[in-house]
């Protein structure tokens, strides 16, 4: 299949995606100054990129982590610099001294670079559509990287992409000719979000780590209380000043 009918079915599947809900008003200056100090954070032990999940688990199913699983952070003396870590509980990681950022094992979109962005733009939609027409992967990918995510969230995002183009292309392109909603009056998400869901989702959610719902974030559409993760991000230290000399 060449980059260009890529690019189309790519179009396509985004046009027919949910966006995801902005802020509200009384909400967007903290969410501004918190955006601002992430990006001030600097991981020790960033997560290697790596190569398509979606080969590696072709035919099969990623392993879930187990019940309770957390990933941790906890930041240096310095306050700036930080390390990441997975751990069987939120007990245990905040016995290790680490606070929680989201629930299930860390991944490659586990950074606080990765959050920022999540916060930053809850609507993904139309800045990831612009990326998705590009003509090549090459150029897809680099538009992925521009939005500000770290290099291997930003590669597994594109991996993503390009799977649900490939086993969900005819679905998509059914919901956005009908101008679905993403969920159904029922509450079931649209056959496209659902093929997504299915077909993408168990890779994606073992290979990023991270996910709006399991950071405690919410979208557009809509989910069970149970399904978004109490998870509050008021660990994010302010830089300390540097000591005057006496």
């Amino acid at each position: 299949m060449t980059a260009g009918r890529l690019a189309s079915r790519g179009l396509l599947f985004l046009l027919a995606a949910a966006s995801a809900a902005r802020p509200g008003p009384s909400d967007s200056a903290d969410v501004a100054r918190l955006v601002a100090l992430l990006r001030t954070k600097v991981p020790l032990d960033p997560p290697a990129p790596g190569g398509d999940p979606y080969d590696e688990w072709r035919g099969r199913v990623p392993p879930r982590a187990a019940e309770g699983t957390v990933c941790g952070v906890r930041f240096g003396p310095d306050l700036v610099h930080y390390r990441i870590e997975t751990f069987s509980s939120e007990a245990s990681a905040r016995d290790a001294g680490f606070s929680v950022t989201h629930t299930g094992a860390c991944g490659t979109c586990s950074t606080l670079q990765d959050l920022a962005v999540y916060l930053e733009k809850p609507d993904l939609t139309a800045p990831v559509r612009r990326c998705g027409v590009l003509l090549s992967d090459a150029r897809s990918l680099a538009c992925i990287r521009k939005l500000g995510f770290s290099e291997p969230c930003a590669r597994t995002w594109f991996f993503d992409a390009r799977n649900t183009r490939r086993e969900c292309f005819g679905v998509c392109l059914w919901s956005w000719i009908r101008a679905e909603l993403p969920t159904r009056p029922d509450g079931r998400l649209n056959a496209c979000l659902q093929c997504d869901e299915d077909r993408s989702g168990p890779v994606f959610k073992a290979a990023a780590g991270r996910t709006r719902r399991n950071s405690g974030l919410r979208s557009s559409i809509q989910r069970a209380d149970d399904e978004v993760s109490a998870v509050v991000h008021d660990y994010v230290p302010e830089a300390r000043a540097p000591e005057q000399p006496h």
